[in-house]
Parts: structure tokens; C-alpha cells; sequence
């Protein structure tokens, strides 16, 4: 009998897969900024962690990143040992891969230049 991925004339990721539809994976968040992470200590119920759902109890320590987003460490350290974005909205932690930071820092310096030239454009042609 065919597996899945076969079956549906499909394949497997594999890890050392460094781009995804044009764009590179991104790699795990560096180990500094994940121990730069801050503990909160929760003082009253009511959120739940965005990840397992379970109900923050009174006393559990969770792990705040810079989006203010609360995990447990628990689930979110796994997370992090392999990309380095919030699970929630994606925010972006610092990685220790050079040729990412270079990537992800030329993909923004491109698109300032593309809202250079068209404010240029604009200024020429309103």
C-alpha cells in the first residue's frame, strides 16, 4: 500500500529545504534573544496560552515576547528551536544566521526603495 504523501502525488519537506516558494525558511531564533525572553509570573486567571489553549492559572510563569504575547515556556520554547517568529502574529526574533539577517535586512532596504521611487514618481507626476 502507497503512504499519503504518494498517494497524493505528493512529497515530504525536508529539513534541509531553504526556501519556500521563493522566500528562505526562517531559521530558530538565537539563543540570546530567546534568554532575553521575560518570565511573568501570572497573579489572576483568564487569558489562555495562544498555543495549547490551556487557561493561565494563578502562579504559573510564562514566557512574554517583545510583541507582548504570552506563552508557556513549555510551548514556546520548542517553537522557537525551530523558527524564530512568534506562533501568534509572526513577530520576528533575532536569528544567529548571517546569511538570513543579510537576506531579511536586503528584503526591507528593497522595499524602502520602492516607496522612494514612488514617492518620487509621485511628486514628479501629482
Amino acid at each position: 500500500m502507497a503512504d499519503y504523501f504518494s498517494e497524493m502525488g505528493w512529497r515530504e519537506l525536508a529539513d534541509e529545504l531553504n526556501s519556500l516558494n521563493g522566500e528562505k525558511l526562517p531559521p530558530p531564533a538565537s539563543k540570546a534573544s530567546v534568554e532575553a525572553l521575560i518570565d511573568e509570573k501570572i497573579t489572576q486567571d483568564g487569558h489562555q496560552c495562544p498555543v495549547c489553549l490551556k487557561d493561565f492559572l494563578t502562579g504559573d510563569v510564562v514566557k512574554i515576547m517583545p510583541c507582548k504575547h504570552k506563552f508557556h515556556p513549555e510551548c514556546l520554547l520548542p517553537w522557537l528551536s525551530k523558527t524564530n517568529s512568534c506562533p501568534l502574529c509572526r513577530y520576528e526574533l533575532p536569528t544567529d544566521d548571517e546569511d538570513y539577517e543579510a537576506w531579511k535586512k536586503e528584503k526591507k532596504r528593497a522595499k524602502e526603495r520602492e516607496t522612494d521611487i514612488e514617492n518620487l514618481h509621485n511628486s514628479m507626476f501629482s
